[in-house]
C-alpha cells in the first residue's frame, strides 16, 4: 500500500464556508459506565463497562442477551478504577486473540494493572474465560490509571499508564525510566507470552535489568485517557489530561519516535512550568510540545480532556482529516483541524451534553462517542448522508487506473453536481451531468490512492463512495 502523505492539510472551507459543526444520533440502548469502543474488523461494536464486562452492540443498535466476556470477579471498580480497554488482535480472524487492561480488585487504594490476553470461544459472540496475565503493574495509588489498549500500524501492542495517581506526581515516576508509570509501552505479543521489540529505546535492557525498562516506548504523560492510530497515516495522537490548569493533545508523525519525551511533571501543556526538580531534563527544547492545548476556565472540574480519533469515514467529507476529542468537565466536543501551518482548534457544545468518556471507531472509519450511560454516532448535520433520500450510483471498475464510468442510475435528473475529492478534502473535479445517465471520466493522471466520489440532489441530499485509483 502507497503512504500518500505524511502530514495532512484540511481546510475546512474547501467544502463549504460555514464553521464545522457536529451533531449527535443516539445508537442504541443504555450501558452501565461504559469507558471504552472497539471494533475487531468487522460490522460489530463492543462496549467495555467499567465494572468488568464487555458486551456487542449490533449494527441494527440492539446488544446481544450475553456479554462477551464477564471478568467482574476479577476487577476492582469504581473511581477510576475498573475493566479500562480493550484490543483486538491484528490476526483475531485467525487466532481469536485479544487484550485487556484493568485495575484487579487486590485494594481499593492501591490496586494492580493487569494486562491480560483472552480468546473467543468456537462462538464468535462469546470468549473464553480462561485468562493469561502478560503483565502486572502496581498503582501506589487508586487514580491516574490510564488504560488505553491499542496495536499499532507495526503490529505492536501500546499500553497507555498513568503517573501513579494523587496529584503532581508525587513519586516522580513520569520521568523516570525504571518505572512503567506515566508511559507509552510497547510490547510484541505475537508469541505465547511477550517479547520486547528491538527498536524499543531500552530495548537492550530486556535481558533482565529493570532500569531503564524494556517495555518503555516514551516517558513523560500524566494520565493518558485515550490514544489513538490515523488509518490513514499512522499517526499517533494522545490526549493527556493537566494538572492545574491546561489540557494538551500529542501527535507524532508515523507510528511514533522511540524514547520521546512528553514533559510530565516538569511541563503541563505547552512547556508551562510545573515542577522542574528531580528528573527533569536540562529545558523544555528535550521534551516533545503538545499540537495543541486548551486551558482550563473555572474552578472544581473545569477540564479533562478525552481523546478521539482522526475520522476516516466516508459518510461526512467534511470531517475527514479532523481530529476529534472531546473533555469531561466542560462537556464540549473539539476539532483539530490542520491550516497547513499549525492545527487550529474549535470547541462547541453539541445537540447532546453529557460527561463524555470515550469514543470509538468501527470498522468503515465512523466515529462515536459515550456520554453517561450512552452511545453516541458522530453526524455532521450540515452535509448529511442519507441514502434513503437518494438513489445509489455505480462507479466502475474499482479500483482503476485509467476511466471510470459514473451511473447514475434512471433518477440521474435530480443530481446537482458531481465532485471528486483527495483523501486531503481537496476537491480536484467538477463534473458536469450534462443530462447523460452515465458519465465517463479519465482519471489516469490521478496520483494512486483513495478518493471520494459526491453527488449531490437538488434538494441537498448527497451520497459518496469510495474511489481506488491503482
Amino acid at each position: 500500500m502507497k503512504t500518500l502523505v505524511s502530514i495532512l492539510i484540511f481546510n475546512s472551507f474547501i467544502f463549504l464556508g460555514f464553521s464545522q459543526t457536529v451533531e449527535l444520533q443516539n445508537f442504541g440502548p443504555n450501558f452501565s459506565n461504559p469507558v471504552e469502543i472497539a471494533n475487531a474488523n468487522d460490522s460489530r461494536l463492543f462496549i467495555v463497562e467499567q465494572a468488568g464486562i464487555i458486551k456487542i452492540l449490533t449494527p441494527s443498535g440492539t446488544v446481544n442477551p450475553t456479554p462477551f466476556l464477564n471478568i467482574t470477579t476479577k476487577v476492582g471498580s469504581g473511581g477510576e478504577r475498573g475493566l479500562l480497554g480493550l484490543a483486538f488482535a491484528p490476526d483475531y480472524k485467525t487466532s481469536g486473540r485479544f487484550y485487556v487492561n484493568y485495575t484487579d480488585n487486590t485494594s481499593t487504594t492501591e490496586p494492580n494493572t493487569i494486562i491480560a490476553r483472552y480468546t473467543v470461544s468456537t462462538n464468535p459472540d462469546i470468549a473464553n474465560t480462561t485468562e493469561t496475565v502478560l503483565l502486572t503493574i502496581k498503582q501506589p495509588f487508586d487514580n491516574h490509571n490510564g488504560g488505553k489498549l491499542a496495536f499499532g500500524p507495526d503490529g505492536f501492542l501500546y499500553i497507555a499508564t498513568g503517573d501513579g495517581g494523587a496529584g503532581g506526581d508525587p513519586g516522580d515516576r513520569s520521568q523516570n525510566t525504571s518505572s512503567l508509570l506515566g508511559k507509552l509501552l510497547r510490547i510484541d505479543v505475537s508469541g505465547s507470552s511477550y517479547n520486547i521489540p528491538s527498536s524499543n529505546p531500552f530495548s537492550s535492557s530486556a535481558n533482565g535489568q529493570n532500569d531503564p525498562r524494556p517495555e518503555i516506548y516514551a516517558i513523560g504523560l500524566r494520565n493518558p485517557w485515550k490514544f489513538s492510530f490515523d488509518k490513514l497515516n499512522g499517526d499517533l495522537w494522545i490526549a493527556d489530561v493537566g494538572q492545574n490548569d491546561f489540557e494538551e493533545i500529542n501527535k507524532v508523525t508515523g507510528s511514533g519516535t522511540p524514547g520521546d519525551n512528553y514533559g510530565w511533571r516538569c511541563y503541563e501543556g505547552n512547556n508551562h512550568v510545573f515542577n522542574d526538580t528531580g528528573n527533569c531534563p536540562a529545558s523544555f527544547n528535550e521534551t516533545i510540545a503538545p499540537v495543541a492545548e486548551y486551558a482550563h476556565v473555572g474552578n472544581g472540574c473545569s477540564g479533562s480532556i478525552t481523546g478521539g480519533y482522526v475520522y476516516r469515514g466516508t459518510m461526512f467529507t467534511n470531517f475527514i482529516g479532523k481530529y476529534f476529542f472531546a473533555d469531561f468537565c466542560t462537556q464540549q466536543i473539539g476539532i483539530l483541524t490542520d491550516a497547513g501551518s499549525g492545527w487550529s482548534m474549535a470547541m462547541q457544545t453539541p445537540n447532546i451534553a453529557r460527561r463524555w468518556t470515550t469514543f470509538g471507531e468501527d470498522n468503515n472509519g465512523e466515529l462515536y462517542i459515550v456520554g453517561g450511560s450512552n452511545i453516541f454516532k458522530i453526524t455532521d448535520p450540515n452535509l448529511s448522508v442519507d441514502e434513503s433520500k437518494l438513489f445509489n450510483f455505480k462507479l466502475h471498475p474499482n479500483p482503476s487506473n485509467n476511466n471510470v464510468s459514473i451511473d447514475l442510475s434512471s433518477k440521474f435528473k435530480t443530481v446537482e453536481s458531481i465532485s471528486i475529492y483527495n483523501i486531503h478534502g481537496q476537491k480536484i473535479e467538477s463534473i458536469s451531468k450534462s443530462n447523460k445517465q452515465i458519465l465517463n471520466i479519465s482519471v489516469k493522471n490521478y496520483h494512486s490512492g483513495l478518493y471520494f466520489v459526491e453527488v449531490c440532489t437538488n434538494n441537498a441530499s448527497k451520497i459518496v463512495k469510495k474511489l481506488i485509483i491503482n
